[in-house]
Parts: C-alpha cells; structure tokens; sequence
C-alpha cells in the first residue's frame, strides 16, 4: 500500500512556484510540499517574511508582467522547468462600500484577479510549451455568495474562480491543468484586528458546522493533491478546504 500511495502522489523532483508564497497560507503549501521532494521558489515582493530554509526565495511583483517573466526566467535557470504554479498573492481591506476609493479598488483587484491573470499567462505559456502542468489559484469562501466588510476582495476573488475555469477550458487540450482552492477562515493576526471581532468570529462560526477556524497545515492535503498526477483528470474545480462553511444553510 506504501508504494502505490507514494507513487500515485509521487512529487519528488518537481518544481513549484508559489507567487505570493511569504504569506500565512503560502508559506505552508510551500512547506508541505518542500517535505514532499518539491523543489519550492517562494515569489514575494517582501523578503521580511521569509519562514523556511528547505526553499528557494526570489523577488515578485505579483502585479507587473514583466516581473512575472523575471521570475520564471530565474526559476528556468536554476530548476530547467516549472510543474506547479500556485497564485496566492493578494491584500485585503476592511473598507465601507461607500468609501472605497478608485485606488484601493485597483490595488486589492489587481493584487489578486490581474495578478492571477499574469502568473497564469507567463507560467501556463511554459506549461503549454511542456505539454504538461498543474496551475492551483487562491479562491476564498468570498467569492460567492460574497463575504460583508470584503468588498473588493470578493469581488477578486469571484473573478479568480471564474479566470479558473475559463483556463481549465483552454489549456485542457494541452494537458495543463487549472483549479482554484477555496479556502474558509484561516485569519492572520491582521484579519482578527482588522475583520474579526467578537461578534463576527461567533457569527463566522456559527456558520461553520466544525466549529472553528482552519490551520494552514490543513491545507496541505488539498495541494498535494492537486498538484500530482492522482488528480490527472481533475480541471476547473473548486475544492473547499472550509470545516463545512460553503454547505451552511440553516
């Protein structure tokens, strides 16, 4: 059983690319699949961030192109190829709908709708050229039905889910796959200052039928899996990662 397992998941020797890979929840995808043989580039426009020793770090602006083709040019010349792309770049704010400005708006959509569109273009075109690839892009609980005090988020990220289904269609043919993980709450200490307080947490669990808010290592699973040929037929689809927060009802 040991062997069919490791071989259905086999990663070893792989190469990801985590753009946005220094945040909470890329840090540790990035960890488990350094554990699991990847070789990992974690992409971050700040170093400060840096968490773990077993991968490599290199300089991203997640939002300008010409930073994207930098970067899969470094990656070329130290790992030859790129098998995994995971797009997790983004900010956030809590801003009243009536006071977002134009500013705020483009900054929040582009960290994470433009910047998922430009990390797909530059790494899904090497993909394409390798006739083989898996491409995993940061969804959220928020893009629909859409969270309250994430306005802009939301809207990104409904964005995000769709620009991954749109590519699952495209690059089928070539045999370069595109999901979205969907993660539930997973809060930063920002999240829990800035989003959640007392009343919001009891409401966020509330609707969560486990209870409680998710750890990064969770996601772990999910990844993996996606990432490896097991989930060879697996394009376009959603997987929610959230304690049960997307099938709440009533």
């Amino acid at each position: 059983m040991a062997d069919y397992l490791s071989g259905l998941f086999n990663l070893k020797g792989k190469t990801a690319v985590i753009i946005g890979g220094a945040g909470h929840l890329g840090s540790a995808m990035g960890g488990a699949l350094a554990q699991a043989g990847v070789n990992v580039v974690i992409a971050d426009r700040d170093e400060d961030k840096r968490r773990a020793s077993r991968v490599t770090y290199l300089p991203v602006d997640a939002t300008r192109k010409e930073s994207h083709q930098q970067l899969l040019r470094a990656v070329l010349k130290k790992f030859k190829k790129v098998d995994i792309l995971i797009n997790a770049a983004g900010i956030n704010a809590p801003t009243p709908v009536m006071d977002i400005t134009v500013e705020e708006w483009r900054a929040i959509f582009d960290s994470h709708a433009t910047a998922t569109l430009l990390g797909c273009q530059v790494f899904g075109k090497h993909m394409i050229g390798r006739r083989k690839g898996s491409i995993i892009n940061l969804a959220s609980v928020s893009s629909g039905p859409p969270l309250s005090k994430a306005f802009t988020y939301s809207v990104a990220k409904a964005g995000v889910k769709n620009l991954t289904q749109n590519l699952a269609r495209e690059w089928a043919p070539y045999n370069v796959r595109v999901n979205a993980l969907r993660p539930g709450f997973f809060p930063t200490q920002w999240s829990m200052k800035h989003f959640i307080d007392a009343k919001r947490k009891a409401a966020i669990l509330g609707h969560t039928p486990m209870g409680r808010f998710g750890k990064p290592a969770e996601l772990a699973g999910a990844v993996l899996w996606l990432a490896s040929d097991a989930a060879e037929f697996v394009t376009g689809s959603e997987v929610c990662v959230d304690g049960g927060f997307t099938c709440m009802t009533i």
